[in-house]
């Protein structure tokens, strides 16, 4: 059961992450946000199993924060990178992490 609602949660965050990306959501803050609190690493599911940080999603007009989770690349060799704050007239923007 426990695996179930672990695959449900992992696919209800990548699709949230794919739907920040459909609609082009650009939410401007004024200062940068940061995450204090440290993560929870659980372990390696497999070797092939690469670690997503967490990281800010947006949604409802703010940014959310979505923790870390282990992912399977979409394709052989594929590297996950990170997100950042990047700087926009009047604040910051959130660039979402994506799979290169």
């Amino acid at each position: 059961m426990k695996k179930i609602v672990k695959i449900f949660m992992l696919c209800l965050a990548l699709s949230a992450i794919g739907l920040s990306k459909t609609f082009a959501q650009e939410i401007v803050v004024r200062t940068r946000m940061y995450h204090h609190e440290r993560e929870f690493r659980p372990m390696r599911p497999s070797p092939r199993h690469i670690w997503v940080r967490g990281e800010w999603v947006a949604g409802g007009g703010t940014y959310v924060w979505h923790a870390g989770y282990w992912a399977l690349p979409p394709r052989e060799g594929g590297y996950w990178i990170r997100g950042h704050w990047a700087a926009r007239p009047g604040g910051y923007v959130w660039i979402p992490g994506h799979w290169a």
